[in-house]
């Protein structure tokens, strides 16, 4: 059966038309190393690439609130510790000063505990790098803690001007976490206050201030019955929140793998979903280039036979 001329060449133009279609994409893959740069080009596939962009975007975040409570909790570790070296300090001054005797040394212990009230406030207004204050819940925009002093400079009172708010951030699906610490806290729930709990009995500058009064004015009865106690449970109270501490930097440590192994599987899946596999594509172009050029030359051969038919 004759095939007609016409609809030889349709189909040839068709044919034609296809491989040339499939060299293009070959050829684009080859260059840019991608199989996929348009939903067009596999619409399952670029879904699940979106998909995997969307998940990815998430992940990213949550590295980015890791790394900023990280950085916050560094600086509140570091204002803990030393603020449990400064209450140490002062309980070993109170034991030994509990059977002194002489008005001068007793003196000079005061002397090293205004100087200890000085460096705890110091603490109690710890900024981190991005001049937020650590230590006055949600108000990070102002100095949590304020102080009266004598006419000799003697520190009479501290003053807490924070609240016992802490916000959250959420460091992985559903866990969040907070860099943030009340100062203070005496309303019996809430937030541990660092400095001050009425839970514990704990209250820093209450106690340094007492212990320098009974210092300078010779009352070693108080500074033994009272005053050293009374230091131990900021002690204790410190000790806690060196622990609380290092438990949320812990938590952030294995929230930050977390996040990073997952950074690394979606860059993997993606890679695998839209990169090429040039050796394979190269052989497919390749082959499809082969079948082009031998569409055209039996083309071309059709063609003039066909031809041939209508000469004399």
């Amino acid at each position: 059966m004759r095939v007609s001329t016409d609809s030889f060449t349709n189909n040839f133009n068709y044919q034609i038309g296809q491989l040339e279609s499939q060299q293009t994409i070959l050829q684009a893959e080859t260059t840019t190393g991608l199989k996929v740069t348009l939903p067009e080009d596999n619409p399952g596939v670029m879904d699940q690439v979106l998909n995997l962009q969307g998940e990815a975007s998430t992940n990213n975040q949550y590295q980015n609130n890791i790394s900023q409570v990280q950085a916050s909790a560094n600086t509140a570790s570091n204002a803990i510790n030393s603020l449990q070296t400064i209450v140490e300090k002062a309980g070993e001054i109170a034991t030994e000063a509990g059977g002194v005797t002489s008005s001068s040394q007793l003196a000079s212990y005061a002397t090293q505990v205004s100087q200890l009230l000085q460096q705890a406030l110091q603490l109690g207004n710890t900024q981190d790098a991005n001049g937020n204050y650590i230590f006055g819940g949600t108000d990070t925009a102002n100095p949590p803690f304020s102080a009266t002093t004598d006419s000799s400079g003697n520190v009479t009172g501290v003053t807490y001007n924070g609240n016992t708010s802490l916000a959250e951030t959420e460091v992985a699906p559903g866990l969040t976490v907070s860099a943030q610490n009340a100062g203070e806290n005496n309303t019996g729930s809430g937030a541990s206050g660092v400095f001050a709990d009425s839970r514990t009995g704990a209250d820093v500058f209450s106690h340094l201030i007492s212990l320098q009064q009974d210092l300078q004015s010779g009352n070693t009865s108080a500074i033994s019955s009272t005053d050293t106690p009374n230091l131990t449970k900021d002690e204790d109270n410190v000790v806690t929140q060196v622990s609380a501490n290092g438990v949320l930097q812990s938590t952030l440590q294995a929230a930050g793998n977390t996040a990073q192994q997952n950074a690394t599987n979606f860059d993997s899946e993606m890679s695998n979903d839209t990169n090429a596999n040039l050796a394979q594509t190269i052989t497919q172009l390749d082959q499809t280039q082969t079948a082009f050029q031998a569409a055209l030359q039996s083309g071309a051969m059709v063609m003039q036979l066909s031809l041939m038919e209508f000469l004399p």
